[in-house]
């Protein structure tokens, strides 16, 4: 007698199948060496986490994005290279919204990611920071940052523009305490260091999604225990993602969870690839459970509209920079 599997039955099946397959093919490649891409150990996210688990939409004007980026770096004397593609990430995270949002965001990528190699590279002294919103400083990057922050700024209220100027000191704080451990020989706790990563990504990025989409969050939504869980899930995600990905290029350096998880817990790569992973799972959820809990239902439509198209931005961005990681040759 002919036994017939029902449909959805078959789908579950067939789904436990493939998860098994990929998850044992993953277990049977080599660990990425320098030269090779680390940031294939960020594909199991896709199965664990689903909100990653498919590849973001880009926007459908991308090589316009491209275009507006490279003119801009070429006119303010930066480096724009395609391969790197800045504008792919921001293509994705804004695909939803129009070009000039995206192009505004890539072209801030362009000049946080200059500003982050030239600080490991040393050609960049720290004291660059402290001159960056007065025009002070007489750094090449400076003059960059100086007509990004002409346009970005003239859209936003000063309590936006304080906020700002706040997530700059932030990083310069955890860029300058990142030198001092450098020059002392001292590694920070696995405790430590999630806060101290989120100094150094540059905790202001995540305040320039509100002027690229042209809106403003209001103060006390921005300053609620909600929003708050949501940006820095969202600038742990991304951070950690990037640290799994970058962490061949470290040279040694101990500012990467990697590196952390290895030293601090004896464990090998393998493993401390792994438990970093789990902890990027677990802020995944921690930036879904956020975002059900913002207060939406007491703003006003228009405000409640404009809080959501920037909470979507944050949602969309750890699949965004996923796959940005995956294809850029910053971490071929």
């Amino acid at each position: 007698m002919k036994t017939v599997v029902g449909t959805s039955m078959s789908t579950t099946v067939l789904a436990t199948v493939r998860t098994a397959l990929r998850s044992a093919l993953t277990s049977l490649l080599p660990l990425p060496r320098r030269g090779g891409s680390a940031a294939l150990s960020l594909l199991p996210l896709t199965e664990r986490v689903p909100a990653m688990a498919a590849p973001c939409r880009m926007h459908p004007a991308v090589y316009a994005i491209e275009a507006a980026v490279i003119d801009w770096a070429r006119r303010t004397g930066l480096r724009a290279d395609p391969g790197v593609g800045y504008h792919r990430m921001a293509g994705r995270a804004f695909a939803e919204f129009d070009a000039a949002a995206a192009a505004l965001f890539a072209q801030w990528l362009t000049w946080l990611f200059h500003l982050d190699d030239e600080l490991d590279e040393g050609s960049c002294p720290l004291d660059i920071f402290p001159g960056m919103l007065n025009g002070a400083s007489r750094h090449p990057l400076e003059a960059a940052f100086a007509d990004l922050w002409r346009v970005t700024s003239a859209r936003m209220s000063d309590r936006w523009r304080a906020r700002f100027a706040v997530g700059l000191q932030r990083q310069y704080d955890a860029c300058r305490t990142e030198a001092d451990n450098r020059a002392a020989g001292r590694m920070p706790t696995l405790e430590e260091y999630p806060a101290l990563r989120r100094g150094t990504v540059g905790p202001y990025l995540y305040d320039l999604v509100e002027p690229c989409l042209r809106v403003e969050v209001p103060s006390w939504v921005q300053e609620s225990e909600p929003w708050q869980q949501l940006v820095r899930a969202c600038s742990d995600v991304t951070a950690w993602c990037n640290d799994v990905a970058s962490r061949p290029k470290e040279r040694g350096d101990v500012h990467n969870f990697v590196v952390l998880a290895m030293r601090q817990l004896g464990l090998g790569e393998r493993e401390a690839t792994a438990w970093v992973l789990d902890r990027i799972a677990g802020r995944c959820q921690d930036m879904h459970k956020a975002a059900r809990r913002l207060p939406l239902d007491d703003l006003e439509p228009k405000e409640a509209r404009d809080v959501s198209k920037v909470a979507c931005a944050y949602l969309a961005a750890p699949r965004a920079h996923l796959d940005w990681l995956l294809e850029s040759k910053r971490y071929a």
